[in-house]
């Protein structure tokens, strides 16, 4: 099956003047490959600052001017340039963003909705996509202020999916939400995938996205390192891959309880090989000398020359 969004070795460099006006380049995102098929749920987790939000910015095509973007994205094999994206975002392509600030303050939350949709739609439209998400009638005459942080997630979810949507990307919805309302908004995406949309969730909460996500795509320092099969994150972790993907597991408090020594490199002081080598404990003198090829090993994806 052809999957519906794909992204091959995708690069996302940022141009910046120093003093004396010196042009410097820096890379966030490099050589990232991921796919998503019709009615999947894919989870990308990775911890705060590793690139994981301006993988969906890039999708969205709405990356800052300085940004220049290498590799392809593709939507139903086709491959998308500017004027295709902003033909599909708010429509086929939508954003569900991190934060509840994305929405307007000044404006009653149905009347918002209803614009995200590019011609705009009818009241009905409106309405029905409310009840679907259990907002009563009142709430579209209500002001963001007014709602609940649970009421919130479930407006912006409405904004993304009210123009049919085929794909959508959520990145970090559930930020300061306590388990009922996190429990209760990534409901809302799992029913989204079992109706037939693509689910990309942008998580660093590991924990919640293993109970929605079909595949885990684990985030490092600007790629993604493993994409696992959500039941390959089970016991003590042997059935993943990459020695990253293996300690971020042992690391979560029902598990071993054991941090990963080291620090998540920055994007302008990157290893030349393989990024996790600095903190691996399996790290050999040719994991340093360059970035290890996407290979597949036992029905999941990852980079790393030591996995079998």
């Amino acid at each position: 099956m052809e999957p519906l969004l794909e992204i091959d070795n995708l690069s996302v460099s940022f141009t910046q003047y120093e003093k004396g006006f010196t042009k410097k380049e820096t890379k966030v995102i490099h050589s990232l490959t991921l796919s998503i098929q019709k009615g999947e749920v894919v989870a990308v987790v990775g911890s705060s600052g590793s690139g994981k939000s301006l993988l969906a910015h890039a999708i969205l095509g709405i990356l800052p001017a300085n940004a220049m973007v290498t590799g392809a994205i593709k939507y139903r094999g086709e491959k998308l340039n500017e004027t295709k994206l902003s033909n599909l975002r708010g429509k086929e392509i939508a954003l569900v963003p991190q934060s509840v600030n994305f929405l307007n303050p000044l404006m009653k939350t149905g009347a918002q909705v209803r614009s995200s949709v590019k011609d705009q739609t009818n009241i009905k439209d409106q309405r029905r996509v409310f009840r679907r998400f259990k907002l009563a009638p009142h709430v579209e005459q209500a002001y963001p202020f007014e709602l609940s942080g649970g009421m919130a997630r479930r407006v912006l979810v409405s904004t993304a999916v009210i123009g049919g949507a085929k794909v959508i990307v959520a990145d970090e919805p559930t930020p300061g939400l306590d388990q009922a309302v996190v429990k209760e908004a990534l409901s809302s995406f799992k029913e989204l995938a079992l109706e037939g949309t693509a689910v990309m969730l942008i998580t660093h909460d590991i924990e919640a996205a293993l109970h929605i996500a079909d595949r885990i795509a684990v985030f490092y320092a600007g790629t993604i390192v493993e994409v696992a099969p959500v039941q390959d994150f089970s016991g003590k972790g042997a059935a993943l891959r990459h020695p990253y993907t293996k300690a971020l597991w042992r690391a979560l408090p029902q598990n071993e309880f054991k941090p990963i020594p080291g620090s998540q490199p920055l994007s302008h002081a990157l290893p030349k090989g393989c990024l996790f080598e600095p903190r691996c404990e399996l790290a050999t003198e040719q994991c340093s000398l360059q970035i290890p090829a996407v290979k597949t090993v036992r029905g999941g994806m990852v980079r790393c020359i030591h996995a079998t």
